[in-house]
């Protein structure tokens, strides 16, 4: 049985005609009676009283009051089908890294399900690292995340470079400087963030490059709180400019010198999956027309 036999049995009910059902449903009387002596063997009962006057059989009350409920919902889900085949309609699972988390991605949002009410969206926050295993298992759709470790099969597209800056007591011997290079670190708690962080990782590398510059360093897990261990004088943090815009009570901020203070943010997805489609591929477009601030070559890693 399909949906338009469905229709047809309904419409020879409400008219009381093989004829009228045919001129609705624009077919040949022949095709309509055809439909329902299929329907009725198919269903191995009969449905249709024929004679001067047409009539429901038991069996054929039953199933018109079962099939106005089936036509619904073969309709609805067509519809939805056919939404999630444009774009309009659909689940997507992102992955998110802080501070593009908290600070950019709300607003975005907000203007994409306004326009795509019928979009579902997942948000997951994690570091990169996790984000990555999560699109490679499928349990997420694409992220937006600092660049992957090359050799996964990954695409990445670069959208802005994350701009750091340090954050610090305001009366630190440090804040006396207007910038302040790697190596003035020496000797002061630096705020870090998780073995995990590639921000972390950078900051490493940066400093070996400067020789090996011990650190006396605190581990927070979060990026998002270290502006507040700052705030209570526990140490020096590099934190996105975006997130001690405006500045916290008791904390100043100075520019650091050199490669240290940006790191490339951008799409994350699998290499297969590039170009995004569907409903994913319309939030792709969105967070790119937002969050792009100049043009940088697609890196495929």
């Amino acid at each position: 049985m399909d949906l338009n036999t469905l229709k047809t049995f309904q419409m020879i009910v409400k008219y009381g005609s093989f004829n009228r059902a045919a001129q609705e449903m624009n077919y040949a009387q022949s095709t309509v009676t055809m439909q329902i002596q299929k329907l009725e063997s198919e269903l191995g009962v009969k449905l249709i009283e024929r004679g001067k006057e047409i009539g429901l059989t038991g069996a054929g009350r039953l199933f018109y009051d079962q099939s106005l409920q089936i036509t619904k919902n073969m309709e609805y889900l067509q519809t939805s089908l056919s939404n999630v085949k444009s774009g309009d309609a659909g689940h997507i699972r992102i992955g998110v890294t802080e501070p593009t988390a908290s600070y950019r991605l709300p607003g975005v949002l907000r203007n994409f399900m306004s326009e795509h009410p019928n979009i579902r969206i997942s948000v997951e926050i994690s570091n990169t690292p996790i984000l990555r295993e999560r699109i490679l298992k499928g349990e997420i759709d694409f992220a937006l995340s600092a660049a992957p470790d090359l050799g996964s099969e990954l695409y990445f597209e670069p959208l802005f470079k994350e701009e750091f800056v340090a954050l610090m007591p305001e009366n630190h011997p440090l804040a006396q400087k207007e910038v302040i290079v790697p190596e003035e670190f020496r000797g002061y708690r630096l705020l870090i963030t998780s073995a995990t962080c590639p921000y972390r990782r950078k900051l490493e590398m940066v400093l070996q490059e400067n020789g090996n510059v011990m650190l006396d360093t605190m581990e927070i897990g979060s990026m998002t709180a270290l502006k507040y261990y700052v705030q209570n004088g526990l140490g020096i943090a590099l934190v996105p400019k975006i997130m001690i815009e405006p500045e916290i009570s008791g904390t100043t901020v100075r520019m650091v010198s050199g490669s240290l203070i940006f790191m490339t943010f951008g799409i994350l997805c699998k290499a297969s999956a590039y170009p995004l489609q569907l409903a994913s591929g319309k939030l792709f477009q969105q967070l790119k027309l937002h969050l792009k601030r100049r043009t940088i070559s697609c890196i495929r890693t």
